[in-house]
């Protein structure tokens, strides 16, 4: 198996102090993604991490270049940081790169979009997948509008498509989300756990098969805040997340 392209999941934060009339600032560099990138790692699956602020030089331009992958994950990274490259900032013709995905899945790649803040459409609005090519090639249906879902009080996973290969490892029940994006599965798409809340069932995880590719969809994080500690502590998260990727790769 080629190994896995991982983008976004990095973020700064600064904070400030105020003491009187004395402020200081101070800034921190974080990765959200370090328990999925151990959990892959310990299922013998490589991972090759773009944060978020160098996808606009590194992220791959090119068929060729994703090609050196077997599945791309986007994690917590909005359309407009995929879709702005040196040429554009320049003023010059360059490639969209949520076409050049599409087209990659259209032809035998594999894509997953993982839940967050900045994903599908976003808490604020501002992830911008709606109506993309990104979106036309995923199992859900993105909202127009903010999309992100707070549930403090904990969401519980029901699996519906026990028998699914992505799902073959998983030997007992998910634990609670804190959180997800609100979408829709589409009708040539599957829904294989979904969490029930006050406006019905929303999917939490669907998958679905694109041309000769195929693309899965995962509504919540795939590490804190949203994926709670009891979920990343359970002893089923490497086996769900390791059969995420490889039903994507064609391997089961």
């Amino acid at each position: 198996m080629k190994p896995v392209l991982l983008a976004g999941e990095t973020f700064h934060v600064t904070s400030f102090a105020s003491k009187g009339l004395n402020v200081g600032a101070s800034s921190r560099y974080s990765n959200g993604a370090l328990r999925y990138l151990q959990a892959l790692g310990s299922c013998g699956i490589d991972v090759v991490q773009i944060g978020g602020e160098r996808c606009e030089a590194e992220f791959p331009t090119s068929l060729e270049a994703l090609n050196a992958y077997s599945v791309v994950v986007l994690s917590d990274i909005d359309a407009l940081t995929l879709l702005y490259t040196p040429e554009t900032r320049a003023g010059r013709r360059s490639v969209n790169r949520l076409e050049l995905l599409r087209s990659w899945v259209e032809q035998g790649g594999g894509l997953m979009m993982a839940g967050g803040y900045t994903s599908f459409q976003g808490m604020d609005g501002g992830a911008m997948f709606h109506g993309t090519a990104i979106e036309e090639c995923l199992p859900v249906t993105i909202h127009a509008g903010p999309d992100g879902l707070e549930a403090p009080e904990g969401l519980d996973p029901i699996i519906g498509k026990q028998d699914h290969p992505v799902l073959a490892d998983v030997t007992s029940a998910l634990p609670y989300v804190l959180g997800m994006n609100r979408v829709q599965t589409k009708p040539e798409a599957t829904t294989l756990v979904g969490c029930p809340t006050l406006g019905g069932e929303l999917p939490l995880l669907a998958v679905r098969n694109y041309h000769a590719g195929r693309s899965l969809a995962w509504m919540t994080d795939i590490g804190p805040h949203w994926l709670s500690n009891d979920f990343m502590q359970w002893d089923g998260y490497d086996q769900l997340m390791a059969g995420m990727v490889r039903w994507l790769a064609g391997e089961i």
